[in-house]
Parts: structure tokens; C-alpha cells; sequence
């Protein structure tokens, strides 16, 4: 399994990339917690904790697609750090004025949103000039969930460290200042500094012109609001029990339980559809969501949150290949972009959601709303199996000087298959 994922690291490059993309994503990664804690800290309600992580995440959803565009146009350094320095500035923003105005609270968090740079749709478009042929890129679409997932394990436990150790208000400065330092390491890389998308059309909708990827976009909307709803949950539920750090271990639970899944799923090479694989994916993903609603105690509740996360990793880099298969040629950063976007808004949605969930009914409602969004998930993909099942592009990866990764297909899969 791990003889994979090295010859990956070995390359020239890669390591470099990975890991400061994930370091520049360390912000975005952890912003839903640190601002469901800051606020806390401040004395804010569950409500107005769930608010901020909307207005954030809404705002990311708008200059997600927006900035990689603008990526696929003039090129990463030129759109990556400055994106990264202003997000940061916004988040600095809050956290030395706190809470004392909502509209200057409200106005940081939507230009760290805003300016979140799409540092994770960059990373997908430089794999193939880093690496040697499809199926390499393909694990390193594994790799790269299981990556995500490190960080989803660290990031929380980082963030629930620094909170320990200072304050809130230092946690999201600190993280921040990281973030902007690992954006910084891509940039400055010779991949990111020469990569150039492919020639597109000229088209006002962009890569929302494919309808396959609008139908996986709206599924991976309520994968993000599971998401979102578990991180207001998580803290409901370490109120319920009196520790603070019962957030950070349940948030880690989730992120190992994914890092687990996504190691299996990335050792092997997947014959079929990708999309209809997907759909196995995401129905089990929903049914490890379902139990979380029993709130058992600490310990069974910490299990029960590794097996939820079981099937992220799978479906997240699962929906990588099918992006690739239905993105129009030459948006390859931003219809990633968009993925993140429907990231953001359904993570938004969630946090809103279970906030009022808490206060209004229980800690178990809340999680109610994470296992309503995996079932969600499912039915659309179910609905919306034929517009799946006819990819844009299906050629083979490009590894020349194009630089360009829309036509990636799994091994498996030969170039023209049609699903």
C-alpha cells in the first residue's frame, strides 16, 4: 500500500506542492472550529457561531470559482498569494476586534472568504506535469484526500492546542500566518510558476456548462452540510459532557476514520464507472452518518465518529476523477473551484441548520442534520444517474507541456468508454 503513495513523494516536486497546499489550507480547514470556538470564547451563542460560519463559508463559495478562473487565466502566483495575504488580513481582522461590532465581525470573515485562495483546484491541475501517466495521477488523487484528511485530524487538534496554550483569538492569527506561508512554498515552486491551462472556449457559464458536473455538484452540497452540521454538533456535544477537548477528539475520530478509508480505497486500482462507484460510496458514507444521532458516551460516541468517516476519503477522491471526466477542456481549476464552492455553501447550510438544531431541540438533532445530508447526497446522485453517465471528455491524461488534467480516467477505464 505504502510503495504507492512513495514512488508519488519521490517525484520531483511533489512533496513540496502537497505538502504546502495542505499547510495553505490550513485556514479554510479549520475556520468552521476556530470560528465556532473564537465566538464561544466571546461569549456568542451557538446561533451566532453557526451565522459566522455561514457568512464564511458562503463567501468562500462565491471567490472560490471566481479567483480559480482567474487562475486558469493569468496562472497561479499571480492569483494565489495575494488571495492568500488578504484572506489572512480578514481573519486578523476578527480576531483583534472581536466581537463588539457583528457588522465588522461579519464584514472579516466574508473577506477571509472571499479571498480564500484556490490553492486545492491548483494542486489537481499540476499533478500530470509532476507526474508519469494516468495512473499515477490517480493515486495521487487518493493521496491527496488522505492528505485532506491528515489535515482534518491535525488541524482541529492544532486548533484546539493553540486555544489551550493562548487564546482563540491567537489560534486563528497563528493558522493564518501558516496559511500563508504554505501558499507562498506553491507559488514559488517551478511547476506552479510555468503551469499554463489549456486553451477553453469562451463561455460565460464556464465549467457549470456540463451537466454532469452540476449533477455532482449538488450531490457533494449536502455532503458539505453533513459536514458542517457535525462540526456545531461535535461542540453541543463536548458542552453536554464538560470538556472542551472531547470536540478535538471527535473532530480527529472523523478525520482518522476518513484517512483509514482513503489509505484502502488509494492501494488498489478501481475497474468501472466511476460514477456509478461513487454512488456506493456516498450511500455508505450516509449510513455512517445515522448512528451518530444515539449521542452514546465519550468513548462509544469516538468510535462512532472514526466509522462516519470511513467513506469520505473514498468519495471524495472518487468525485476528483469524475470532475475530470466532465469538465469542459481549460477550467480545470475552476471547476474544482466549484467543487470547494459546493463544499462551502453546503458546510454553510449545515452550520446554520445544526446551531438552531441544538438550541431549539437536542445535540442529537443536530447530528440529525448530518445523517439527512448523506441521504440527500445519495437520492441526487440516484436521480441524476443519466447525466452521470456521459462524460464530456474522456481522453487520456495529458502529460505534456499542456499541462492540462481534464481528460483524466482511472486505470481501468480506456480512453472513449462510455458508462
Amino acid at each position: 500500500m505504502a510503495a504507492g503513495y512513495l514512488e508519488i513523494l519521490r517525484a520531483r516536486h511533489a512533496a513540496r506542492l502537497l505538502t504546502g497546499t495542505l499547510v495553505g489550507r490550513l485556514p479554510n480547514g479549520t475556520a468552521h472550529i476556530a470560528l465556532v470556538l473564537f465566538t464561544r470564547a466571546e461569549g456568542g451563542s451557538y446561533t451566532l457561531a453557526g451565522a459566522l460560519a455561514a457568512a464564511y463559508g458562503l463567501a468562500t463559495a462565491v471567490g472560490q470559482p471566481l479567483l480559480g478562473r482567474a487562475v486558469d487565466l493569468y496562472g497561479q502566483p499571480r492569483v494565489q498569494l495575494p488571495a492568500a495575504v488578504l484572506s489572512a488580513l480578514g481573519m486578523a481582522l476578527l480576531a483583534l476586534t472581536g466581537l463588539g461590532s457583528l457588522p465588522l465581525a461579519y464584514l472579516a470573515v466574508v473577506i477571509a472568504g472571499v479571498a480564500t485562495p484556490p490553492l486545492e483546484g491548483g494542486l489537481r491541475a499540476l499533478w500530470p506535469s509532476v507526474l508519469k501517466g494516468e495512473g499515477q495521477v490517480h493515486r495521487a488523487y487518493a493521496m491527496d484526500a488522505v492528505a485532506q484528511e491528515i489535515m482534518f485530524t491535525v488541524g482541529p487538534l492544532l486548533v484546539t492546542l493553540l486555544v489551550s496554550l493562548w487564546s482563540p483569538a491567537a489560534a486563528l492569527l497563528v493558522i493564518n500566518v501558516l496559511g500563508v506561508l504554505g501558499a507562498l512554498s506553491v507559488v514559488l515552486s517551478e511547476p506552479s510558476r510555468t503551469w499554463r491551462s489549456a486553451p477553453r472556449e469562451a463561455h460565460w457559464l464556464g465549467a457549470l456548462r456540463s451537466p454532469g458536473l452540476l449533477a455532482l455538484l449538488g450531490a457533494f452540497f449536502f455532503v458539505g452540510l453533513a459536514l458542517g452540521s457535525i462540526t456545531v454538533a461535535a461542540v453541543a456535544y463536548a458542552d453536554d459532557h464538560g470538556r472542551e477537548s472531547v470536540y478535538g477528539w471527535l473532530m480527529a475520530a472523523l478525520g482518522l476514520g476518513a484517512l483509514i478509508g482513503g489509505l484502502v480505497y488509494g492501494a488498489r486500482q478501481w475497474a468501472g464507472a466511476p460514477e456509478k462507484r461513487l454512488r456506493v460510496i456516498v450511500g455508505l458514507l450516509a449510513l455512517g452518518y445515522l448512528p451518530l444521532t444515539l449521542t452514546p458516551p465519550v468513548p462509544a460516541m469516538t468510535v462512532l465518529a472514526a466509522l462516519a468517516g470511513v467513506f469520505l476519503a473514498p468519495a471524495i477522491a472518487c468525485s476528483f476523477i469524475v470532475v475530470d471526466r466532465h469538465a469542459p477542456r481549460g477550467t480545470v481549476t475552476e471547476a474544482f473551484s466549484w467543487l470547494v464552492t459546493t463544499f462551502g455553501v453546503g458546510a454553510a447550510a449545515g452550520t446554520a441548520a445544526a446551531g438552531p438544531a441544538v438550541e431549539l431541540g437536542s445535540t442529537a438533532w443536530s447530528f440529525a442534520v448530518a445523517g439527512a445530508g448523506g441521504v440527500a447526497a445519495l437520492a441526487v446522485l440516484l436521480a441524476t444517474g443519466r447525466l452521470l453517465a456521459a462524460p464530456v471528455r474522456t481522453a487520456a491524461v495529458a502529460t505534456g507541456s499542456e499541462n492540462d488534467r481534464n481528460g483524466a480516467v482511472e486505470p481501468g477505464f480506456s480512453s472513449g468508454h462510455k458508462a
